[in-house]
């Protein structure tokens, strides 16, 4: 089945610049959509497409726009999404993948720590969903995808600041869906488990990190990954992508786990 419903929508992605980010960008792009692609510092970009080999080999592809974006300054957020409209085009689709992580016990963390995981995580999230609502509203159609984390719905040892902004964010989605659904904007959340991305990898002591997440840390009650191995950022893309798709037009305000059953729920 080829997903479809992407040919020449404008999609605006937070996060953009690596990581699951980077990859949902290349699919977008590869799908048809015209990207914007964000991150706190602007993606790097040649030639108005993404930087890499294949990129260059496909000059018929749509445009991918590189820009600066901070999710936790509302007002930055409400001129990038008008900048975007204005300039570009109408934005169909809403991507929130930007995320910070911050590990430690509870008694260990301080306040500006437990603020900035919120600011980005949750607040961030609400900023953007927001403006995207105000804009899609009155044209009665579009779709948007958080991407959380399983930790939302399974205690985590030292990172309850990031446990407890991604359970916020994942009923934050679906509170918005169930208001934006009368008029025909989808609104759900991806859950991923462990993912080979930077965020991930700074967590290992070692060389053999992989294999201990996929194992199981049983010293921090954490269980290991029943397929046996990790995510790849295009494996949590190829969710979204699901999402987006004409294929998912009848699903709203579900938060999809994609963890390899590492939280052995359905």
């Amino acid at each position: 089945m080829q997903l479809s419903g992407f040919n020449g929508t404008i999609a605006l992605v937070t996060g953009a610049g690596g990581g699951i980010g980077e990859a949902l960008v290349k699919q977008l792009r590869d799908s048809g959509c015209i990207v914007v692609a964000t991150d706190v510092t602007a993606p790097i970009f040649v030639d108005n497409k993404v930087a890499d080999a294949a990129t260059s080999a496909k000059a018929e592809a749509p445009p991918v726009y590189a820009m600066a974006l901070d999710v936790t300054d509302s007002k930055a957020v409400d001129a990038l999404v008008a900048k975007v409209e204005q300039e570009i085009g109408p934005i169909g689709f809403g991507i929130n993948v930007a995320g910070i992580l911050q590990v430690g016990t509870v008694d260990t963390i301080d306040d500006d720590s437990w603020r900035r995981t919120f600011a980005v995580n949750a607040d961030g999230v609400f900023y953007v969903s927001r403006a995207l609502a105000r804009v899609m509203s009155p044209r009665r159609r579009g779709a948007m995808v958080t991407v959380g984390s399983n930790a939302a719905g399974i205690p985590r040892h030292a990172m309850a600041a990031y446990a407890a902004s991604k359970a916020a964010c994942a009923m934050f989605m679906r509170c918005l869906g169930l208001e934006l659904a009368p008029l025909g904007i989808r609104c759900n959340s991806v859950a991923p488990g462990s993912t080979l991305t930077s965020m991930q990898t700074s967590m290992w002591e070692d060389t053999k990190g992989e294999q201990r997440v996929i194992q199981g840390l049983p010293e921090v009650y954490k269980t290991g990954i029943p397929l046996g191995k990790l995510a790849r950022p295009e494996d949590i893309a190829n969710a979204v992508m699901f999402l987006l798709s004409d294929q998912a037009g009848h699903i709203v305000m579900d938060d999809l786990y994609v963890d390899g059953g590492a939280t052995l729920r359905a």
